[in-house]
């Protein structure tokens, strides 16, 4: 017998669903440095390219995002691949001492170097007292 699956339309579909879940991801191995003009942050997340890494930084959080290039193999079934193949996704909660907006990142054999500049002191602080 052959079962027939009905789909919703595309505009009746939840956003929800949309939306890739928490498990999608997990979170790569990294490391602090800090040093007196700057943080430098080292993600590791082998298998990326730089076509597919997503730095964002909003208010006091820092948010790496690293998507692997995902291929379809002949024999896909047998080799369960879909957990080897999770992308990353790094979420710091880092202070707002850093200037999101002049940050510097590049890749090189899936090291990810991020180098975060501190704000003036006054400047941030004149921000917190404001």
């Amino acid at each position: 017998m052959h079962t027939i699956v009905r789909t919703l339309p595309t505009a009746r579909r939840s956003k929800a669903l949309l939306k890739p879940s928490p498990d999608a991801f997990r979170q790569p191995a990294y490391d602090c440095q800090e040093h007196a003009d700057a943080m430098k942050l080292v993600v590791y997340v082998p298998g990326v390219d730089a076509a597919g890494i997503e730095v964002e930084g909003s208010g006091a959080d820092l948010t790496v995002t690293a998507k692997k290039a995902h291929f379809v193999r002949v024999n896909f079934t047998s080799l369960h691949l879909e957990s080897a193949q999770r992308d990353y996704r790094l979420r710091l909660r880092l202070g707002t001492g850093f200037d999101f907006s002049a940050m510097e990142a590049e890749i090189s054999n899936g090291v990810l170097t991020v180098t975060l500049p501190k704000r003036d002191t006054a400047i941030a602080l004149g921000r917190a007292a404001a």
